[in-house]
């Protein structure tokens, strides 16, 4: 393992200049305060530029409103990197409900306006102003998931491809190391960006397709802006096309002189690379200039967790991995992570636990059937829902062969396991070990899942399993629970307004949470963000999968509605209940979810 080093990369020309570099090879522009830790994008970034050789300077959150904000290093080398952070700026910015939020947690002290909305089309287009030919590279959540025409809930409207709007001249999306890499090392034999129309995981733009080969043609921008159904075909074929083995080049064609190309994903990274990026010498830390305010929020999730896998196979309708990381799960050694675990220890400030060990789902840890690392994931079947593959892999053994060997590390109290579980996973595992084990060594209290609904049918555009499934895995948890003596719970996250969900089916919701005694004190709202199939049926009103209608609540009244049902406890609700089960014909209710009074107390969850 590579030395640790609290030595940061530079934030000022006087920092650059003491290491002795007149002029760095790389800006990275960052939407995000500065904290050199695996968990941010950034620097996952800048520390691999930076063991390739490169010289990299970082502009964490500029002042948007001043152009010279973006000259700190004077023009780079090779090109700026622009990121608008770990989340896209307009869901770090707003609720669902478009209200502003108060509170940034990657800003230091959590302060909010440190960041303009749309961040990286405004930095790119800023740091145009004064360098008008150097490369600028969009990276980052934000720039992946708008790469193609995409629809934007905060303007209700189809935007043309980031790419465009923010005048950069590529996109790195996914998980970019791969393709920084490619870049950087195209940028430096000295081909121009220009040239740079192959390299998987990127998108581009040119004039001309002659160049061009073995593509498939979307539906143009002024189709897909124009044709809600366009729209669809066209986020079907993109879908169809996000596996690095299978996945076709894409045109979207602007204009007869104008064309975005977006090139297969790039392959994920083998386990040994993987270990290699995340041994690289962090800081595990915020940078010091922020130590005046507290810090960044955003690192206290984080800095006692492990990431042990990129990549998920479920394929939940509302999430855009598929879209971002892809399909093919791809795990880090137990090496690396218990090598990484015990680095944590030696923390001053590490309490003896272990927050998380996990990625999107924490207990896949390899590829949903060995087919996948040769042939890429099918595009004509779904893994887990709403029935399982025959040809799923289904194995808890090395997830748990971590866990162990985690927890039994000198200094470490307890591991938890919170960045959730595919319920449904685990049920089709003959062996009872996991959940065994969870129960008993890495659950404190409760266990948090995401059934997300009740209805089938909503189940079924979520691309989840059927309730059934949740209420066996609530018994087989509720078993291992009396078998260990333990007094803890399943707690479900629970959706309202995702599309296919109709008021009825939030009145059977809510019927669930009375059987169950629970009462959510939070309710998520389906919020459509770029790049997930449930947006995509937001806007259209189909399934791009099936092209079929599917109901959508738009209404704001009747989506206050379906979450009040959810949270039908609540005196403040009791109208709108009321009003909802009449609207549906289940007056029948009112006495048990809208009654003229009512006890306000949280039940514990069954």
């Amino acid at each position: 393992m590579p030395p640790r080093t609290t030595s940061f990369l530079p934030i000022t020309a006087e920092e650059a200049a003491a290491r002795g570099w007149d002029q760095v090879d790389f800006v990275y522009v960052c939407g995000d305060a500065y904290v050199d830790h695996s968990s941010f994008g950034a620097a996952i970034i800048c520390r691999l530029l930076e063991a390739k050789g490169f010289r990299v300077g970082i502009i964490a959150q500029p002042d948007w409103r001043d152009a010279a904000s973006m000259a700190v290093f004077g023009e780079p080398r090779l090109g700026f990197l622009v990121s608008a952070g770990n989340m896209d700026s307009m869901v770090n910015h707003y609720t669902v409900a478009k209200r502003r939020r108060r509170r940034d947690a990657y800003s230091p002290g959590g302060q909010m306006g440190r960041r303009p909305d749309y961040a990286a089309v405004v930095y790119a287009n800023l740091i145009r102003r004064t360098f008008k030919h150097t490369p600028i590279i969009l990276g980052g959540i934000e720039a992946s998931l708008r790469r193609l025409a995409h629809y934007d809930y905060w303007s209700d409207a189809v935007k043309r491809s980031i790419l465009l709007d923010s005048g950069a001249d590529l996109v790195s999306y996914g998980m970019g190391e791969r393709s920084i890499v490619d870049i950087a090392e195209a940028l430096e034999a000295g081909l121009s960006v220009r040239d740079l129309t192959y390299i998987p995981g990127t998108v581009c733009r040119v004039r001309s397709l002659e160049h061009i080969y073995d593509y498939q043609l979307l539906p143009s921008w002024d189709e897909v802006r124009a044709d809600k159904l366009a729209f669809a075909r066209s986020f079907a074929v993109q879908y169809d096309n996000s596996d690095p083995f299978t996945g076709k080049r894409l045109v979207e064609p602007y204009s007869d002189t104008l064309f975005v190309v977006q090139n297969p994903p790039a392959e994920p990274l083998s386990q040994e690379e993987l270990d290699m990026v995340y041994r690289l010498p962090f800081a595990r830390t915020w940078h010091p200039s922020y130590d005046a305010v507290g810090g960044v929020p955003a690192l206290s999730e984080v800095r006692f967790s492990l990431t042990s896998s990129r990549g998920c196979f479920g394929e939940c309708a509302f999430c855009a991995l598929t879209f971002h990381q892809g399909r093919i799960v791809v795990g880090r050694s137990a090496d690396a992570l218990v090598e990484e675990a015990r680095a944590i220890t030696e923390d001053p400030t590490f309490k003896g636990y272990i927050h998380d060990v996990g990625g999107p789902t924490a207990n896949f840890r390899q590829p949903a059937c060995a087919k996948q690392l040769k042939a890429g994931a099918c595009t004509n079947r779904r893994c887990l829902a709403p029935e399982p593959c025959p040809n799923l892999e289904v194995d808890h053994g090395d997830y748990v062969a971590l866990l162990r060997r985690l927890r039994a590390l000198p200094g470490v109290k307890k591991v938890f396991v919170r960045s959730g579980i595919r319920f449904d996973y685990a049920l089709l595992d003959d062996d009872p070990t996991f959940l065994r084990e969870l129960v008993e060594h890495h659950v404190s209290g409760q266990l948090r899942v995401a059934p997300e609904h009740v209805s089938d049918t909503v189940l079924a555009c979520m691309g989840k399993p059927p309730h059934q499934v949740y209420m066996r895995f609530v018994e087989a948890f509720q078993a291992e629970c009396a078998r260990a003596g333990k007094e803890q719970y399943v707690v479900p996250y629970l959706m309202s307004s995702h599309p296919g969900c109709t008021l009825a089916d939030a009145v059977e919701l809510a019927e669930f949470c009375r059987d169950m005694g629970y009462n959510p004190e939070q309710v998520q709202d389906f919020y459509p963000t770029p790049g997930s199939m449930a947006t995509a049926m937001y806007y259209t009103g189909v399934d791009p999968r099936t092209m079929q209608p599917v109901y959508v609540p738009k209404d704001p009244h009747e989506k206050a509605m379906q979450r009040a049902l959810i949270q039908y406890r609540n005196p403040k609700n009791r109208k709108l209940v009321r009003e909802a089960l009449r609207r549906v014909g289940r007056q029948d209710l009112i006495a048990s979810l809208a009654p003229a009074s009512q006890k306000t107390a949280a039940s514990k969850p069954r």
